[in-house]
């Protein structure tokens, strides 16, 4: 995959590196299936579901002395929305959660029942909707409406001259909103192939072996390959498995004492040659 520039720096082949992966491919795929199937059951069997209901509620911005205000101007309408963040903030507080614990009968504590409630504005509008996540639907449902029945008189006692009205009971959603299997499945098939390729692209970095001409001819431009010597102990008729950094020949002690024996026999051959001569 590396190749050898003319200015002598090395650079990364990018066809050489699709080819691999190319070849590869069968490997990514199990990797991404077996890392999707993996985030599918973690899903499905170890993340406890969670459940929403959403109650909407509206700002009513009363009129000087108690008189409602049929023709609502900007001020009014800026007045209404900025009494949002204040309701929400009578929400929030101790007492009002305490006793919607109570009257929903889940005895949560007023900081667990508050890191389930989430109030937001709808729009930036008048109306605000309040969001309840718990392990249950039927308790999602259940802690939103009483919210609906319990925030009302709150209000009117804490903020003068305001009220609010119900826009929307929460209903009950039996699916769950979190986790998603198919999120998860996706996610896990995707972190699965991105890491086959990684280890893929360090093992052919990290490849030190010459496997063909090819690899010479792009790596090493301009020298020529003069010759190539197979490994007869391959099967493979284009692998020939030598490194850059050493030659590696195997041979048996037989063909090793031949060999040697071999030599001496030329070396005794010339010795006789030269004894002739003198």
């Amino acid at each position: 995959m590396l190749k050898r520039a003319a200015d002598g720096s090395t650079e990364l082949d990018l066809s050489a590196l699709l080819k691999v992966l190319w070849n590869r491919i069968w490997a990514i795929i199990i990797v991404a299936v077996i890392g999707g199937a993996a985030a599918f059951c973690y899903a499905k069997f170890a993340i406890t579901p969670q459940y929403q209901s959403s109650v909407m509620m509206y700002v009513n911005n009363r009129g000087v002395g108690g008189t409602t205000t049929y023709q609502i101007s900007t001020t009014e309408l800026t007045a209404a929305k900025s009494l949002v963040n204040t309701y929400l903030v009578v929400l929030n507080s101790r007492t009002c959660l305490n006793e919607v614990s109570e009257k929903s009968g889940t005895g949560y504590s007023y900081k667990t029942l508050s890191g389930m409630i989430d109030a937001t504005a709808v729009n930036d509008t008048e109306i605000f909707r309040i969001t309840v996540t718990s392990t249950s639907a039927e308790e999602a449902q259940l802690i939103a409406n009483t919210i609906a029945d319990v925030l009302p008189s709150k209000i009117s006692d804490i903020v003068e001259g305001s009220s609010v009205k119900v826009v929307d009971y929460a209903p009950l959603l039996p699916n769950k909103t979190y986790p998603s299997n198919a999120k998860f499945t996706l996610i896990g098939l995707l972190a699965g192939a991105v890491l086959s390729i990684a280890v893929i692209f360090v093992l052919q970095l990290m490849d030190d072996l010459i496997h063909n001409e090819e690899y010479l001819t792009n790596t090493f431009e301009g020298i020529p390959v003069l010759a190539a010597i197979p490994d007869l102990m391959e099967h493979s008729e284009k692998s020939y498995y030598y490194r850059r950094s050493e030659r590696r020949e195997t041979i048996s002690h037989s063909q090793a004492a031949a060999r040697a024996e071999s030599a001496a026999q030329r070396a005794d051959e010339e010795a006789m040659k030269r004894g002739g001569r003198s």
